[in-house]
């Protein structure tokens, strides 16, 4: 009978340093990120790494005080902005050998509460919160507990750092691109917002205030039209069928987010209507699905990938020097058109 074999031997950063003829100092420095490690040497230990698989050992990194871990919270795993914002994030802090851990917050406080609780209690060495809809009082305690990025929320703290677009002026994007091609009745789907505490920092109530502001700017403050909502397909649907409804329908329809443009173009489709002939429609966040042929959805792109890779070096920065001052970003945004928008005929 054959005996089984022994366990493979866990391979080790002296391992590592054999195969990439370098000493364990610098691959310490390359897994680190740390300052010193020239990127010849760094390709020369991500390729010894790669090569015999070499995983940092999390419990012995925990002992020393890191993990190499980083959570990330995700308001909505089914928004595909999102995963633009985690694989641009992932991108960065995978070459700074890390491990990402990823956790849903259901868009509630109290899901965020047990998510971001969860992380502070594994011992993670810095979180990325995308969108969060907890208090300020707990986002700050979060930071205090570990480094902490915020992405899409404009709200400013000494305690963490951020990453947002530039909503007030994504908004007008859109208001002015529809404008320019013959609208006035245009629409707008928000998610609605009702925590006037948060009202200011939610980047779904920074874009309605830039619909109206930029609807006014153009002289066009009675056909200001807002269906309150959700940001998901669902709220896109029902916030058209709402639309719809009106005594006078609209010929153009912001759609918030582009998930929610999926649902309002379900609804248009279904009230026998058609796009962009009978109402145009556009999005915001440009994700992939914005320019599939068949979809061909203008939206507003906000460089989700972009933000994400900014959050993951904002992260990294506070965890190299905690005592830093706080570090808040701004992308600007631009517009891609598409199919779904078109002059205003008639």
């Amino acid at each position: 009978m054959r005996k089984p074999s022994a366990r493979t031997r866990r391979v080790t950063i002296v391992d590592v340093a054999q195969h990439a003829e370098v000493s364990t100092t610098a691959v310490s420095k390359v897994l680190r990120n740390a300052y010193g490690a020239s990127p010849e040497m760094q390709a020369k230990v991500r390729k010894a790494i790669a090569e015999l698989g070499y995983r940092p050992h999390a419990a012995a990194r925990g002992m020393r005080g890191q993990t190499y871990t980083i959570g990330v919270m995700l308001p909505n795993i089914r928004n595909p902005f999102f995963a633009d914002v985690l694989d641009g994030a992932t991108e960065v802090l995978e070459a700074a050998g890390y491990q990402v851990l990823m956790g849903p917050g259901c868009n509630g406080e109290a899901e965020e509460a047990r998510v971001t609780e969860t992380m502070i209690d594994h011992s993670m060495d810095g979180v990325i919160l995308i969108a969060p809809v907890s208090s300020r009082r707990h986002l700050e305690h979060v930071a205090a507990a570990v480094p902490t990025v915020m992405v899409g929320r404009h709200g400013r703290s000494s305690s963490y750092d951020s990453v947002a677009d530039d909503d007030l002026s994504g908004a007008a994007l859109v208001v002015n691109h529809l404008a320019d091609l013959g609208h006035r009745r245009i629409a707008h789907i928000e998610h609605l917002e009702t925590d006037p505490d948060r009202l200011a920092e939610m980047p779904n109530a920074v874009r309605a205030d830039g619909y109206r502001q930029a609807m006014r700017a153009r002289r066009l403050d009675e056909y200001i039209d807002v269906a309150s909502t959700s940001y998901t397909q669902e709220g896109g649907y029902l916030g058209t069928q709402q639309l719809l409804d009106r005594l006078h329908r609209p010929t153009a329809i912001f759609a918030g987010a582009d998930i929610v443009a999926m649902g309002a173009l379900q609804a248009i489709a279904e009230a026998g209507l058609s796009v962009p002939d009978d109402v145009a429609v556009a999005g915001y966040d440009n994700t992939m699905f914005a320019g599939f042929a068949p979809v061909s959805l203008t939206s507003v792109d906000q460089g989700g990938r972009q933000m994400g890779r900014n959050a993951a070096r904002l992260v990294l920065e506070r965890i190299a020097d905690p005592s830093r001052p706080a570090s808040h970003m701004k992308l600007a945004p631009t517009l891609v058109p598409r199919r779904t928008t078109a002059v205003l005929s008639g």
